[in-house]
């Protein structure tokens, strides 16, 4: 497929994003990988669920849905981007999240805004926003008195309590500002990015509903190969769920009764809403690579459609996502047989859902693939329809997968729709997280949706850019906490200092150093494994309790994930386990987030002689019957495929645990696992391990026959011998494992025999789960292949002793000695009790089992009992837990028995903090509902109406001020109103005419200036100022001397005040060196407040003259000014005035 030549290849740069349960691209990422379920009721912060809930949907103003996403609770701070803190109740959420996500998203791109290099005026900002924002709702709604007034008037209810009615309404809705109407407007979301940010590009909002982010983006494509700018900010944002939003999708209808969007899902029965804000920074792809940018994927071109004439405005279209799909190929020169990613629009509507893979599967099977290739899924799943957002969403969910190498999870499907459950299309539901392991002949490539009503379509095609996996993906839901110190004193003082850690951000960091500081050779050490979902105060406190119940104790541990260890430990032996303890998806967590574990399955896959790759058994496409899993288990269970994928996953994990400088002073392996031990010994290389591996495992599967199979049974071996002789059994003890578990090999209806016979006589017993009788005579003809193999593979010197299964004893030094060992441990028995017991008398006092499951773990604790040892294994949960917490869990045991480990790369030590923010200067709660800054007070209940048969109109209120003073009132509100009229008619003349804006600028001081004065005049008027009367003689004034100057400090303290009480600051946050509007916020309007507050409180200081108001930037230059001006005053002058009578009283 030829690709369009105007479309150039475009790179992600940076991603900044906040969403349901995350507030950093990490826990974003984290959450999906993670399968994290976001939804949850609606919060009172956006509307009461006992008002509107009601499961009738036809029940007019009701809603039969109140589950969604939902931002949590964010620490804002108003003063990080020069806003006032009283302007914030007049800006919507949207526009204060996405200067959150665009100031994360351009710090990833390593444009800070304490950077200069990089071009501000050649940057774009382009976002998905839909129309008005929610604000709009209950600024629109306080307008309605007249209504209410009209309605409670004829009800017959007396107008003093109506105006009560009225005004208590009224308290409910934010109140309009000067601030408001800005702040309600959809495009100002990108407009206040480019102001804040100083970015000279385009600046503009794209509506086209739940496309809009990838509408936004693809006009950034153009933006940028057209060379309009260089770099764009894109994506979309959407916190609109209050009940409006509600309303419009339930009277569609959209969203599901349950409360869940099952996308692709049989039973689906809709979507969620869900709110969010998604940004990435692209550049053209030859720029950011000549620039040494970090470039997590690259778009390759989008391809848009409409459905045109359709059967309503809502409904969607297979012809017409078909040609935008159709589109977005050609224009990006890339064939859909090569894509193996698609994150889907997949909103949980049955029609919806059905009708896109429809669309997908048309152009997908157009193609010379055959058969099922491509995952599925929709993170909508987990967060909800985010509408505006959702576009971006899934871009940046796309860009992750590739950037990490990884195959996302989607959650809650039970049954795939038909067409995929039958496997009648190129596509299947991705329902678990795999390795992305690189395909043939093309880079890794994804692709992604989104839909919007009124038939608008969108299809991005993106690629990987580099096919190499480098970076640890790090899981940042877990931390590690390492304390050591002289005694268990110490560790207790230190616990404590973490008590006034409330939040993960603390937690980060403080965890961070402590690591840092963490000696292993200090004579206590105490190692806390801390997760995101465990409330930390009580693991704390159960540490110290700990710490006291066990002193005097050398070590001891917890099943939550604390580890205690004193002086020094013994030697430390590593076990590898063999066939039996595979299982599929062992590994999973490692192999996805670390480049070792990737690489070594990578390999595996290069030396595996089989038509699928190996790591297509370990990591098969999902399955979601029982019948299927049970199938993938049984073909991974084949022993020429078992024992390569054992090896793959013991050599990740031992990789990953070299990352930590962990050493093993003696290695040993059971049955299979003897191989891996070798290698890790260093007898022989990687490239030859994968190849051994496979080729025992090929000719231990080769035999014809039945190849038998294994009994494990929990009996002293002594009395298994007994019973197998009177029972004339013919079979053989192979394995050895523990002092009352040993495992009988033969043909598999000897097995089946004796498993009755066990049972029957009382005697614990499970078939293990292999493919033929291992250590046996059935296996025997294998050993000359495997022997023929081993005289072409030169054995190396060993690092540390590698005991034998079959000798108890360390491998001998020399090469043929040890080639001879290995092939016949294939057929004689595993020795595991005396080789552990071999290993633990000369020294080894903690066993490290690598690999899938712990079975050895068990079997040593079973054969050791009683002794001093400690035995723990990297996947001790079976995979059950996260990966990331196994691992922690291991590196703590270790560190606190006094290994040589080395915990200060655990999440990249302090460099994996730079998403961590800062404890704010001040922090506002903001949620995705308009922010209050407070609930009025609550008035006082009125006692119940009594019902007349008449209404008696109300007497008119008597008059609270002196006619004259009312007198004065409409005119002079009627002046102050024609200067604010015609100062907002000069600002929006600036604003058309930005060109001629030095030439305005005077004017414009001058109508500040005459604003001041007209306030002041108001202010004099309406303090209860006495009518005109006839002149008087005023006595003349008595010369006193002209007062000092204040001080210019005195001053600032005096701005300093008046701007924190008309902006909302805390005064101790304020500055006096901060720049007035970039800085405070603080526009001309309210410039016009402060400075007629400080003419008030200093009514000695001269007036700011229009020539000088615009060089007047920071509060210090004001009270500089002011200062200078009240110096210079010349001290007052006697008037002659005539004598007169006193002026008469106010009163």
């Amino acid at each position: 497929m030829n690709q369009d030549p105007k479309s150039t290849p475009l790179a992600v740069v940076g991603i900044g994003c906040v969403f349901p349960k995350a507030k950093t691209l990490r826990e974003y990422w984290a959450n999906v990988k993670n399968k994290v379920d976001a939804i949850r009721d609606v919060p009172e912060s956006h509307w009461n669920r006992d008002d509107y809930f009601d499961k009738d949907p036809k029940r007019p103003d009701h809603v039969y849905a109140y589950k969604g996403g939902f931002l949590d609770a964010y620490d804002f701070d108003p003063s990080e981007f020069g806003l006032a803190p009283n302007t914030l109740e007049a800006t919507d959420p949207a526009q204060l999240f996405g200067l959150v996500a665009a100031k994360m998203a351009l710090a990833d791109a390593g444009c800070g805004v304490d950077k200069d290099n990089w071009d501000r005026s050649r940057v774009s900002v382009i976002l998905g926003v839909t129309g008005a924002l929610e604000l709009v709702v209950p600024l629109g709604a306080r307008l309605g008195h007249p209504r209410w007034r009209k309605a409670l008037a004829e009800a017959g209810v007396p107008a003093d309590v109506a105006e009560d009615v009225c005004a208590r309404i009224a308290d409910s809705y934010v109140p309009w500002q000067e601030n408001s109407f800005p702040g309600l407007l959809g495009n100002v979301v990108a407009g206040r990015i480019a102001n804040r940010f100083n970015l000279g590009g385009t600046n503009c909002a794209v509506d086209a509903a739940c496309g809009s982010s990838l509408s936004a983006a693809h006009m950034a494509c153009l933006e940028l190969q057209a060379g309009r700018c260089d770099m764009v900010i894109t994506g979309g944002v959407d916190t609109f769920n209050d009940i409006f939003m509600y309303t419009c999708f339930t009277k569609t209808p959209a969203l599901s009764v349950s409360g869940h969007a099952r996308s692709f899902d049989a039973k689906a029965d809709g979507t969620t809403l869900g709110e969010g804000v998604g940004m990435v920074v692209l550049k053209r792809l030859a720029d950011a690579e000549k620039a040494g940018d970090r470039i997590y994927a690259v778009i390759r071109g989008i391809g848009t459609s409409s459905d045109g004439r359709g059967k309503s405005i809502y409904a969607p279209s297979a012809d017409g996502q078909t040609r935008a799909l159709k589109e977005a190929y050609r224009v990006s020169g890339v064939t859909p047989d090569t894509i193996e990613l698609v994150e889907a629009h997949g909103t949980g509507t049955a029609v919806g859902d059905g009708i896109e893979v429809e669309s997908l599967s048309h152009v997908y099977k157009g193609t010379k693939r055959e058969g099922v290739w491509c995952a599925l899924g929709s993170v909508k799943s987990q967060i909800g329809h985010t509408k505006a957002a959702a576009g971006s969403a899934a871009l940046v969910k796309t860009v992750m997968a590739l950037h990490h190498k990884v195959f996302p999870p989607t959650i809650k499907v039970e049954e795939p729709l038909p067409i995929l459950a039958k496997g009648d299309s190129p596509f299947y539901l991705s329902l678990e997280k795999r390795p992305w392991l690189a395909p043939a002949g093309h880079p890794r490539r994804a692709a992604c949706s989104a839909l919007g009503f009124g038939g608008t379509n969108f299809h991005a095609v993106l690629e990987e850019h580099d096919s190499q996996k480098t970076k640890v993906d790090w899981d940042p839901d877990v931390e590690l906490l390492a304390l050591s110190g002289n005694d268990s004193g110490d560790l207790t003082a230190k616990l404590n200092s973490f008590y006034a850690l409330k939040t993960w951000d603390e937690i980060r960091p403080a965890a961070v150093k402590s690591r840092a500081d963490f000696d292993v050779q200090s004579p206590c050490r105490l190692v806390v494994v801390a997760e995101r979902s465990a409330d930390f105060g009580p693991l704390m406190a159960k540490a110290v309790s700990l710490l006291a119940q066990n002193d005097g104790k050398s070590s001891w541990s917890s099943p939550d994930g604390i580890y205690f260890g004193s002086g020094r430990p013994g030697k430390l032996g590593v076990l590898f386990p063999g066939q039996g303890a595979q299982y599929v998806g062992m590994g999973r967590d490692l192999s996805c987030q670390f480049p070792e574990a990737f690489t070594a399955l990578e390999s595996a896959d290069a030396a595996f002689a089989g038509e699928r790759r190996l790591s297509d058994f370990i990591f098969p496409k999902p399955a979601w019957k029982a019948e299927q899993k049970d199938a993938q288990e049984k073909a991974l269970r084949s022993t020429d495929i078992a024992q390569p994928a054992l090896g793959a996953a013991a050599l990740g994990a031992l990789k990953v645990l070299a990352r930590f400088g962990v050493k093993a002073d003696a290695f040993a392996g059971h049955s299979y696992g003897e191989l891996v031990a070798l290698h890790a010994a260093g007898r022989y290389d990687e490239k030859t391990l994968h190849e051994l591996s496979g080729l025992r495992g090929r000719l231990m599967a080769a035999g014809k026959g039945d190849l038998g199979s294994m009994l494990a049974v929990q009996s002293a071996l002594a009395e298994i011998e007994k019973i197998v002789a009177e029972e004339k059994l013919d079979l053989v003890i192979a394995n050895r494992n523990a002092p009352a578990q040993n495992v009988l090999s033969g043909s598999t209806d000897e097995i089946a025999r004796a498993e009755k016979i066990f049972a029957a006589r009382g005697h614990r017993c499970v078939r293990l789960p292999v493919a033929a009788a291992f250590h046996s005579p059935l296996v025997a003809p294998a050993l000359a292949g495997l022997a023929a193999a081993l005289k072409d593979v030169a054995f190396s010197a060993p690092t540390a002793p590698v005991y034998a299964n079959t000798t108890a004893e360390p491998y001998p030094a020399d090469a043929e000695a040890s080639r001879g060992l290995l092939a016949g441990q294939l057929a004689k028995p595993v020795e595991f009790v005396k080789l552990v017991e071999a290993m633990h008398r000369d020294g080894v006092k903690t066993f490290l089992e690598v690999g899938a499951g712990a079975r050895m773990t068990g079997l040593v604790g079973l054969t050791l009992k009683g002794k001093d040892f400690s035995a723990v294994a990297v996947d001790a949960s079976n995979g059950r837990k996260a990966g990331a917490v196994d691992l922690a869990r291991v590196l703590a045991a270790l560190a606190a028995l006094g290994h040589a480990v080395d915990l200060t790369p655990w999440q990249d030590g302090a460099a994996g903090l730079k998403d961590a923010r800062p404890k704010p200067k001040m922090a506002v709660t903001l949620t995705g509902a308009p922010y209050r800054s407070s609930k009025p007070a609550p008035r006082p209940v009125r006692a119940p109406m009594t019902t007349t048969s008449s209404v008696v109109a109300a007497a008119p209120a008597p008059l609270s001020a002196s006619a004259a003073a009312v007198s004065v009132l409409p005119q002079a509100l009627a002046a102050a109103q024609a200067g604010i009229d015609a100062l907002t008619r000069l600002q929006e003349q600036a604003a058309q005419l930005h060109l001629q804006f030095l030439q305005g600028q005077e004017a414009a001081q001058r109508s500040v200036q005459a604003l001041i004065e007209q306030q002041q005049a108001l202010g004099a008027q309406l303090s209860g100022a006495p009518a005109a009367v006839a002149p008087v003689r005023a006595p003349a004034p008595v010369m006193r001397p002209a007062a000092p100057a204040a001080p210019a400090t005195n001053i600032a303290a005096v701005l300093v005040a008046i701007v924190s009480e008309k902006t909302g600051y805390p005064a101790e946050t304020i500055n006096p060196d901060m720049d007035l509007e970039g800085d405070l916020g603080i526009d001309s309007i309210k410039r016009v407040e402060i400075l007629s507050a400080v003419q008030e409180k200093l009514p000695g200081a001269p007036k700011v003259k229009p020539e000088h108001l615009g060089t007047l930037r920071t509060l210090k230059s004001i009270a500089d000014y002011l200062a200078q001006g009240m110096a210079e005053a010349p001290a007052p002058v006697a008037a002659s005035a005539p004598a007169a009578a006193s002026a008469p009283s106010a009163a």
